[in-house]
């Protein structure tokens, strides 16, 4: 503005201006001879100015964001009010600045927030809506014109309740994040995980909740799939083992607590296999149906009767006696009664059939135990009711111990057994769709001088519980990883990788990490090339701590596996939390997907549930060509079992690594 005149906008170059002060200093002025101190200034020649005044412009932090001067003609006499009238314009000046770009950045932010795939939602102290974004729209069903100003309590929750507590957790913490159940346009219900924030204004006040929320539906159905088909029995629809085994655990320690009694009662139904190979295996699967509803007429709504496998059952009978005598007279009455039920005739389609059990029992109290000490009477016992004729009932006593002699035996000669050198790794293959092998997995064999080869099944245990495990895990990892160092030095074998598995207790261990570290340096093995097979019932015992395990091993480049995936507890938010790259389809479902649908569901399940967390998935167990076609079809494009290879001693293993070079090599005719 020039004499009252508005000029065109133009660039204003401040080098050797007086407003160039401006830029370290809040305000300048120069009473006289503005004109002589700044003659490269133009606009000082152009209005023939004597005198100047300027001020800085400043955002509410103090931060420069403009400038603002006066220029006069004549020697500035009244300098102090002229100043201070251009304060007042530059606070202006400075607060419309702000404002513009606080509202160019906030249009900024909603154009973000509004292409967020999630549902980020504002609303007032008063629950009304003020900004709904389009993924909101999509999740939700309703346009932002129809839902700002309305009440987002009534709007998306038909039960506020819930709604009203995580509000006061925000309100009270700042912050509320967790799974709440809300609806759509359409009256669904919507499984929704929210992370909501208290926005505060300038003067700390609570202004408004910002709330993201995303649809997990889906992912909870997974959840609740997986949960179903490898909790449950798809036959009679009883808890299966692994269920079985975690309300034991639980009994235990509730016995514990409340010095309570209770009782395992081990079911095994006399010549079944007779039955399935006269009448088939429907007429089978329909007494064991009709022998699961008997037994569950047998007990109260506490106590638990799961389905082991085959014909055999077990009763878990909890809050008994604690008096031994008592305790046994309570039992005792439960196997009288589940004797007599199963005895009774069934009427199967087509043919009346008897059929009857023979039971073993035994006892717990507040005295400690575990679980798979006492799932082992019970089987003593009941196999003790075998012997006895069938069609009774046993309780396990000390005279059925000669399996625990026998333990103790087992135990002594591990004990040498690493000492003498007795123990050797064999590699199983690991294939791809196109048959190539892509890496091994070391499994640990006990080669003993007397007992010969002893099954892992039966040592591996006993080394987990005794601790000595921890010596032979790091003998495992350090042969495993000498192999892989070796590989290297040959090209066609250096990009293998070596699965090793890891227990429990070695993975717990405080010095595991290190230990890792160390046999990688001493062998030269590639971290890369590394992974280490973790069990589902392993990352769910302490999560914190499995996590910055992982974390820690991770950052040396270790990889990891979930081995037997699907027979245990993880969750989905265990699998994302968790820095693994592959899941491994236990071989129980893989050995029956061809016939079984539960089996195959399972399977396919597990598959898409990789794909969605882009962890590669591989397949053990596969012992034909249709299993492993079956599984190429279903998405899973790494297998390991029977149908390319038994785990066989590193010479052997060699000559198959070289064979499979050498067939490559050669040019098909």
């Amino acid at each position: 503005m020039v004499d009252g005149v508005a000029q065109p906008n133009a660039e204003y170059v401040l080098e050797g201006t007086p407003s160039e002060r401006l830029l370290t200093q809040r305000s300048l002025v120069i009473r006289d001879r503005a004109r002589e101190r700044f003659p490269r200034a133009p606009v000082l020649a152009r209005t023939g100015a004597r005198s100047y005044v300027g001020q800085q412009l400043t955002a509410s932090d103090g931060t420069p964001i403009g400038m603002i001067f006066v220029v006069f003609r004549q020697t500035l006499e009244r300098s102090r009010f002229v100043s201070n009238t251009l304060q007042i314009f530059a606070a202006r000046a400075a607060a419309e600045l702000q404002r513009q770009t606080d509202d160019q950045r906030i249009r900024q932010q909603a154009s973000l927030l509004d292409k967020a795939r999630d549902a980020i939602i504002v609303r007032d102290l008063e629950h009304r809506i003020t900004f709904w974004n389009e993924g909101a729209e999509r999740m939700y069903g309703w346009s932002r014109e129809e839902v700002l100003g309305r009440s987002i309590a009534t709007l998306l929750y038909q039960n506020p309740e819930d709604f009203l507590r995580a509000t006061q957790q925000v309100m009270q913490h700042g912050v509320w994040s967790g799974e709440i159940l809300q609806c759509d346009r359409a009256g669904r219900t919507l499984e929704a995980e929210g992370r909501w924030t208290l926005v505060r204004n300038d003067r700390g006040e609570p202004e408004s909740v910002l709330a993201i929320n995303a649809d997990i539906g889906t992912r909870k159905h997974q959840e609740r799939e997986i949960q179903r088909l490898a909790f449950f029995d798809p036959l009679t629809h009883l808890p299966n083992r692994v269920q079985l085994l975690d309300r034991v655990d639980q009994a235990l320690a509730k016995a514990q607590r409340l010095e309570q009694g209770g009782a395992l009662l081990f079911i095994d139904l006399d010549n079944f296999k007779t039955l399935n190979d006269t009448l088939g295996h429907d007429q089978g699967d329909e007494l064991l149906q009709i022998v699961a509803q008997r037994l569950n007429t047998c007990v109260r709504s506490a106590d638990t009767v799961a389905r082991l496998g085959g014909d055999e059952f077990v009763v878990l009978v909890e809050q008994l006696s604690a008096h031994s005598d008592t305790l046994a007279e309570q039992a005792g009455a439960v196997g009288e009664k589940i004797l007599a039920v199963l005895s009774a005739p069934y009427a199967l389609t087509g043919y009346q059939h008897r059929s009857t059990p023979s039971i073993g029992i035994a006892l717990f109290n507040h005295a400690p135990t575990t679980v798979g000490e006492l799932l082992k009477q019970a089987d003593l016992a009941m196999y003790q009711a075998k012997t006895a004729g069938r069609n009774t009932l046993r309780f396990f006593n000390p005279s059925m111990q000669h399996a625990v002699a026998e333990r103790a035996s087992l135990e002594a000669d591990l004990r040498n057994a690493l000492a003498q050198k007795e123990f050797l790794l064999h590699y199983q293959p690991q294939i791809n769709a196109r048959g190539a092998i892509v890496g091994v997995e070391a499994l640990l064999r006990w080669a003993h001088p007397r007992r010969g080869m002893v099954s892992p099944g039966q040592f591996i245990p006993l080394a987990e519980e005794t601790g000595l495990v921890l010596p032979l895990g790091h003998w495992v990892l350090h042969t495993a990883c000498s192999v892989l160092a070796d590989w290297q030095r040959v090209p066609a074998l250096a990009p293998l990788t070596m699965a090793v598995n890891v227990s429990s207790r070695q993975f717990r261990d405080a010095g595991f990490v290190d230990d890792v570290a160390g046999v990688l340096a001493a062998t030269g093995a590639p971290a890369s090339q590394l992974k280490l097979e973790l069990t589902e019932s392993l990352l769910v015992e302490d999560l914190a701590a499995t996590i910055a395990t992982m974390a820690a091993l991770r950052a040396l480049g270790v990889g990891f596996s979930l081995d037997d995936f699907g027979t245990g507890y993880s969750s989905l938010a265990y699998l994302k939390r968790m820095p693994l790259g592959q899941l491994k389809i236990d071989q129980s479902f893989v050995r029956d997907l061809l016939t079984d649908p539960n089996d195959a569901a399972i399977v396919r399940t597990i598959i898409g549930l990789a794909a969605s967390l882009g962890l590669e998935v591989i397949a053990e167990g596969v012992e034909t060509s249709a299993q492993r076609d079956w599984l190429a079809h279903a998405g899973c494009a790494v297998y390991q079992g029977y149908f390319f290879s038994r785990p066989l001693p590193l010479d052997l293993l060699e000559q198959l690594l070289h064979d499979h070079i050498a067939a490559a090599r050669t040019p098909s005719l």
